[in-house]
């Protein structure tokens, strides 16, 4: 997912995104450790996407508390 689509999606749906995305690099590691993970890149780009919705979520909230002043 680009970072311009992640902008578009609301706060709830990026937390939804950001939960779905971790349990599969939970999934993706127990696979690793049994040696049955074929594509080893995915973990990587797995969690670059989980750090774009993060920063995203932070952008948000900041942009929110200084509307909020």
């Amino acid at each position: 997912m680009k970072t311009k689509e992640i902008r578009e999606l609301s706060k709830d749906e990026l937390i939804t995104r950001k939960r779905d995305l971790r349990q599969e690099v939970f999934h993706l590691r127990l696979q690793q450790q049994s040696g049955q993970l074929e594509k080893p890149s995915q973990l990587r780009v797995i969690r670059r996407e989980v750090a774009r919705i993060e920063t995203v979520l932070t952008e948000k909230n900041r942009k929110a508390k200084q509307d909020s002043k």
